[in-house]
């Protein structure tokens, strides 16, 4: 299954949600779940990003929907990147 990396930023509602009930974290996970996606890694990070997650979903529209689903509530600002196995890569580059 695909592989996604979603880079998450909280707005300042988003940490008063969190503040509020951090349990809301895994909450959200359930609902990525729901959309079709599933959380693989989750880490609270330092510097600009609040949140990485490694998740995976069967193709793009299903990560859209999800980055869309969760950004439209006003409490997290999300980038997707597609990411590619290092070996799949390889291959995909090299000259035959």
């Amino acid at each position: 299954m695909p592989t996604y990396v979603l880079l998450s930023k909280l707005t300042d509602e988003g940490w008063k949600t969190i503040r509020e009930n951090p349990e809301r974290i895994k909450e959200v996970n359930r609902e990525i779940e729901s959309l079709g996606a599933r959380v693989v890694h989750q880490w609270a990070v330092l510097g600009p990003y609040d949140f990485v997650n490694i998740v995976e979903a069967p193709n793009n529209e299903t990560i859209a929907k999800v980055s869309i689903e969760l950004g439209s509530r006003g409490t997290i600002q999300i980038i997707s990147l597609a990411a590619i196995p290092i070996d799949e890569f390889i291959n995909a580059v090299k000259r035959k």
